[in-house]
């Protein structure tokens, strides 16, 4: 039997993605899960899986060839199977890339020289005798009183304000006629700060930060947000963490405190599977697997993929695929699976390491909620009526109200709250 291989929808935001690369050449046996291609979507490039078992018949659209989720890649069938015509074949609204863009054209506009304006020739005048320099009589400057206090008043050395009254005696009109020169200029007078220049032009928007605007315009039109806040106490936590890390030391791995927020997480979701859904018209859609998804921050924009069945993951095991999937998403190692960026359930986000204390994080359609966490910071609390310092961490969950309501957001949260603060829970 003959299968089609279409383009598919790698997360909610794709409309069209680009066949990068073929991994399996025509003739090629293909098994159920085997890698077929690389696509590249708005974020990522993903690994393209096969869900056909057979014989990779014919490659319709060829590296680099963009196309619409939908359109025919490939046939997959047996070695006896009849392939369509293809005049009969689905129409592919394949979008080819020019082959040899247009040069752009420059346009270069010179500036015309300014003419040469004749130079102004120096005025005539006459030469102008300087004033006498004011006369000390036995030391002291000769000026009035009046003089001397308008000098004081306008911070003037007197000494430097020639004199024109008799024998060179300093009047009233000498002061309010002088000009200090810059090294006598009054105190506290400065040269104005140089201006400051802003740039102002428009920022083109890049295909990764185009997608996650119409992601998050579809989350928050769609789902009805609400969110719910608490302090964590991370003491305990913090103290498990640094313990463990020194007997995995050989090992190579390292706990986080992302790592164990997960894992918290998820043993919440088995706790109140209701978060493990998705919303539909007339149910909640349920999932047999917790896929918890990570905000990873790229360079070009942000990336949530998602860890695989973290339910039957240690915490040990959640920090070494946290480590892959981080690698993996920023190009180092491999690629993301369609699975990564398609079947997370519920999310986490993690600003902690900019030192940001609290924010409400927005949902990953079409799941259920998010939880956001902040820095860790040692904080002054009451403890038996005395303040103590404790390290603290507030977490927010940003609930679908569609799938549950305040009081069901905070028993989840409070459930997390419990399993970071009882640390030895997150290894049993």
């Amino acid at each position: 039997m003959i299968h089609e291989v279409t383009m598919p929808a790698m997360g909610a935001d794709m409309t069209e993605g680009t066949v990068v690369k073929w991994l399996k050449s025509e003739g090629d046996e293909v098994a159920r899960g085997d890698k077929l291609a690389e696509i590249e979507t708005d974020k990522t490039v993903v690994e393209m899986e096969a869900y056909n078992a057979g014989i990779l018949r014919r490659i319709v659209l060829g590296d680099g060839t963009k196309a619409p989720v939908g359109s025919l890649l490939a046939y997959i069938g047996g070695a006896d199977d009849v392939l369509p015509e293809m005049d009969d074949a689905p129409a592919s609204a394949a979008v080819e890339e020019p082959s040899e863009p247009e040069p752009a054209v420059e346009l270069q506009v010179e500036a015309a020289a300014p003419e040469p304006q004749p130079a102004p020739e120096p005025a005539a005048s006459a030469p102008v005798a300087a004033p006498p320099a004011p006369t000390v009589d036995g030391g002291r400057i000769k000026a009035s009183p009046l003089a001397r206090r308008l000098a004081r008043e306008h911070g003037y050395d007197l000494g430097a304000i020639p004199g024109t009254g008799p024998g060179g005696r300093i009047t009233r009109d000498d002061v309010l006629g002088f000009t200090p020169a810059p090294a006598f200029a009054p105190s506290g007078v400065t040269e104005a700060p140089p201006a400051v220049t802003v740039d102002g032009s428009d920022i083109e928007l890049t295909t990764m930060r185009q997608a996650i605007a119409r992601v998050t315009v579809r989350s928050k039109t769609e789902a009805p947000h609400y969110y719910v806040t608490s302090g964590v106490d991370m003491t305990e936590a913090m103290s498990f963490r640094a313990q463990l890390n020194a007997e995995l030391v050989e090992s190579g791995v390292r706990v986080s405190v992302n790592d164990m927020i997960i894992k918290a997480l998820a043993m919440a979701i088995v706790e109140y599977p209701k978060w493990n859904t998705t919303f539909h018209e007339d149910r909640l859609e349920g999932h047999d697997s917790i896929n918890i998804g990570v905000a990873i921050a790229l360079e070009a924009g942000l990336i949530v993929p998602a860890l695989i069945g973290v339910q039957n993951m240690s915490l040990v095991d959640v920090a070494n695929a946290s480590k892959d999937l981080g690698a993996r998403a920023r190009g180092e190692g491999g690629s993301l699976t369609q699975e990564e960026l398609t079947a997370g359930t519920f999310s986490t986000s993690n600003l902690g390491m900019f030192g940001t204390d609290t924010f409400a994080a927005i949902i990953v359609p079409p799941q259920a909620g998010i939880l956001a966490v902040g820095a860790v910071k040692p904080t002054p609390v009451v403890m038996d009526d005395e303040i103590v310092v404790r390290q603290m961490m507030n977490a927010t969950i940003s609930a679908d109200h569609r799938v549950g309501d305040g009081a069901e957001a905070a028993t989840l949260l409070n459930e997390v709250k419990d399993n970071l603060e009882r640390p030895l829970r997150l290894i049993l």
